[in-house]
């Protein structure tokens, strides 16, 4: 038995969040107060995830628009939740003979979350846009993105409560989460929208795929727009990698957490996801209401103005004198967020064509990896020597090279 696309696309949304949220949440915890990590070693984890990405993004984009959507996604399940289980049972690790230091088990579980998430990546848009159309894609996104934020409302007691039992229990549980998702998409899945490529007498695979992605390489030549795109998840990767490696680091070690107010680390990380999630929900439905999310024009505007907005916002919070400054900071880039979202992914899927959709989004992907690879390690450095409240400086900086971009495509449009 078959499930309807969008109602399984939603469940797919809230899943995914539910997981997500229940592990990230506190995992700050287990990295900064558990492991130990210094900046430096909490960007090489981010760098070799990324990393894994810009090596496997383009090979698994072109699976999926050469064979099936429904089987890159299928795996992708599967092959994150073992990952996330890996890190999950890193605690009976430590009286194991040491094949690999605790570190190196990490950088492993890392490799595993990036292959994983490249078979996912432009697979789970490429499928819903096929099997619903493309028309109210907007619409669609941002109804994704209030249940995504409730699904994360949800994981993060969850989160909060496991982590108080072991710090690394979270991600053991959210891999779980992933590996049933994987069960219920082999048998509620349908994939009636996709067309795979007409293959050619005497073709093999590796052809068939080399095709695909050449396909692929000649659509984003040939629009200016896609080569606009590839700029913003250049620059976008770079910043947004040294923000959220190291935000919870400048709340733990440079700022921290009211005396007066007796509460767990565990606690106050839930408290801010909970607040963030729920103004993020309020956020989205008065955006779904009060814009069209169907016209590119207003889709462009808003993204213009919320890269602003966020630029002075991670600004604000790395020189922020308080915790409360910090806080406010933190929520208001959350909101931004919630918003940037939908957006970004409307406006991607309004210029890029059906039948390599998998395939260039994958490229843009591997965009955004390769700008937090290379930005990575720079921004981790500047915190090294530095402090991480100037790292945070620079991954605000970062941003501005897309306000240019931006207003270029508003312009245009």
């Amino acid at each position: 038995m078959k499930m309807n696309a969008t109602k399984l696309y939603m469940l797919m949304r809230f899943t995914t969040a539910l997981a997500n949220s229940t592990m990230f949440t506190t995992y700050a915890i287990f990295y900064v107060a558990t492991l130990g990590l210094s900046p430096l070693e909490l960007l090489v984890v981010g760098t070799v995830l990324e990393l894994t990405v810009v090596l496997f993004e383009g090979v698994t984009g072109v699976v999926a628009d050469t064979y099936s959507r429904r089987l890159s996604m299928i795996i992708g399940m599967f092959v994150l939740g073992s990952g996330f289980v890996l890190q999950g049972v890193m605690g009976s690790l430590a009286g194991a003979p040491p094949l690999l230091p605790m570190f190196g088990w990490v950088l492993l579980a890392q490799v595993l979350f990036g292959v994983g998430h490249t078979f996912i990546s432009g697979a789970d848009t490429a499928w819903i846009a096929d099997e619903d159309g493309e028309e109210q894609l907007g619409s669609l996104f941002m109804r994704a993105k209030r249940v995504s934020l409730v699904a994360t409302m949800a994981g993060i007691g969850l989160s909060v409560y496991l982590s108080m039992q072991g710090t690394q229990l979270p991600y053991f549980v959210g891999g779980l989460m992933y590996m049933v998702l994987g069960l219920l998409l082999i048998l509620f899945m349908k994939e009636t929208g996709f067309m795979p490529r007409v293959r050619e007498a005497g073709s093999t695979a590796w052809q068939e795929m080399k095709t695909t992605w050449l396909t692929g390489v000649q659509v984003v030549r040939t629009q200016p727009i896609l080569l606009l795109i590839l700029i913003v998840t250049l620059f976008s990767g770079a910043s947004s990698e040294g923000y959220d490696r190291l935000r919870e680091a400048h709340l733990i070690r440079e700022i921290g957490f009211p005396a007066a107010i007796p509460l767990s680390m565990a606690v106050w990380f839930g408290v801010m996801a909970v607040a963030t999630a729920f103004l993020g929900l309020i956020a989205v439905k008065l955006t779904e209401k009060w814009l069209d999310i169907n016209n590119e024009r207003i889709v462009l505007t808003g993204m213009f103005l919320l890269t602003f907005l966020r630029l002075l916002a991670i600004l604000s919070f790395a020189l922020s004198p308080s915790f409360w400054w910090a806080l406010a900071a933190l929520l208001l880039i959350g909101v931004i967020e919630a918003i940037s979202s939908p957006l970004y992914d409307t406006w991607l899927n309004m210029n890029i064509p059906s039948n390599v959709r998998a395939t260039v989004l994958s490229m843009l992907s591997q965009s955004n990896a390769l700008g937090q690879t290379a930005g990575g390690p720079a921004v981790g450095w500047v915190g090294s020597r530095i402090s991480v409240r100037a790292s945070l400086i620079v991954a605000a900086v970062l941003l501005s090279p897309i306000l240019y971009v931006y207003g270029k495509a508003v312009r245009k449009s």
